[in-house]
């Protein structure tokens, strides 16, 4: 879900922190990639008549999505750093079983529409029960080390982690659509990061220190802003909007003191541990090992086998898209990035 409402609030009041960016001015950079996101919207694609990217007996628009991101990335001098999640933490386990009661009921909508035949209804509802699992995690990492790709798993929340890797400067930005990558203290967010060329849409990019000093508040309080507003990991302050929301932390300054002193929610009590889950999960203590950011081997007959024979993509298309992706690496700089993490 991320931080409810967090993007319109910023729109209104940050807007000197939101900028529209070409994909070529993050030539050269290293950017890390939260890719359950990344993955969850190739997932969600379908064709033009509203079927699923099919290869012989299973969805493979995962890895059509990957494959050729992968191409159009490195074409524009970008170094991707893709982080998948780690273990969740226990508390959010709540946020999770409501997830998966929301994709069961979408589930029981869209065999409704198809008996219907109402194609609207089911495209509606196929994206609503679509869920990133372990085999779709699994392809995507083979694809990444056949195409030579850097990834680590994060120790639990990949937009934590994300976060964690900007913070400390070894990437330029993260791109994911989840707006807490920025609650985790990210200090650039990068939004349609990957999505289709032919959407033609612009990436959004976040600064964070530029929002902080727009709303005139510390990131303390912007972390429980964002808990006021609604987060992964419990429930939100209810009847508190965004208006209403920005004025209570900038007049109490901690949600403490708006419990202390407002009528809200007195039973509002889950946000301390959602609070020290921000602070905590962005700031790693694990035991730092060197990890380069570098172009390891393409192996281009197995790239062939998985694609073409395993998942039975059209030869032609691939061989010319291990072509160019061979051309763009070879005119991308190699870069190494000291005192990582190690690829997993």
């Amino acid at each position: 879900m991320g931080i409810k409402n967090l993007s319109q609030l910023l729109k209104v009041h940050c807007k000197k922190s939101i900028k529209e960016r070409p994909i070529s001015y993050y030539s050269n950079k290293k950017i890390a990639i939260d890719a359950s996101m990344f993955i969850y919207q190739f997932l969600i694609a379908v064709r033009a008549d509203g079927s699923a990217l099919m290869g012989e007996d299973s969805i493979t628009s995962h890895l059509v999505g990957l494959f050729y991101r992968n191409i159009r990335l490195v074409d524009n001098g970008i170094i991707p750093v893709y982080v998948f999640d780690g273990k969740p933490p226990e508390i959010k386990m709540f946020e999770l079983k409501k997830r998966t009661e929301k994709r069961e009921k979408a589930d029981e909508e869209y065999k409704k529409a198809e008996l219907a035949e109402d194609k609207v209804l089911m495209e509606k509802h196929e994206k609503r029960r679509i869920k990133v699992n372990m085999d779709h995690v699994n392809e995507c990492k083979k694809l990444l080390d056949l195409m030579g790709m850097p990834y680590v798993t994060a120790p639990s929340e990949a937009e934590a982690f994300c976060a964690y890797l900007c913070k400390k400067k070894y990437v330029h930005g993260v791109a994911t659509e989840d707006m807490d990558a920025l609650t985790f203290g990210s200090p650039i967010l990068l939004r349609n990061f990957t999505a289709a060329q032919n959407k033609k849409l612009p990436i959004v990019e976040y600064n964070l220190e530029s929002i902080l000093k727009e709303l005139e508040i510390n990131m303390n309080e912007f972390i429980d802003l964002c808990i006021i507003l609604g987060c992964d990991y419990c429930d939100s302050l209810k009847n508190i909007g965004i208006k209403r929301g920005i004025n209570l932390i900038k007049k109490y300054k901690t949600l403490e003191k708006i419990l202390e002193y407002e009528n809200v929610d007195k039973n509002f009590v889950d946000f301390k541990a959602a609070r020290e889950m921000f602070k905590s999960l962005s700031e790693i203590d694990m035991e730092v090992k060197e990890f380069k950011i570098r172009w390891d081997e393409i192996i281009i007959d197995d790239i062939k086998k998985f694609l073409v024979d395993d998942k039975k993509f059209d030869e032609s298309r691939i061989v010319k898209g291990i072509e160019k992706f061979l051309n763009c690496r070879n005119k991308t700089k190699q870069t190494s990035l000291d005192g990582f993490f190690r690829k997993k």
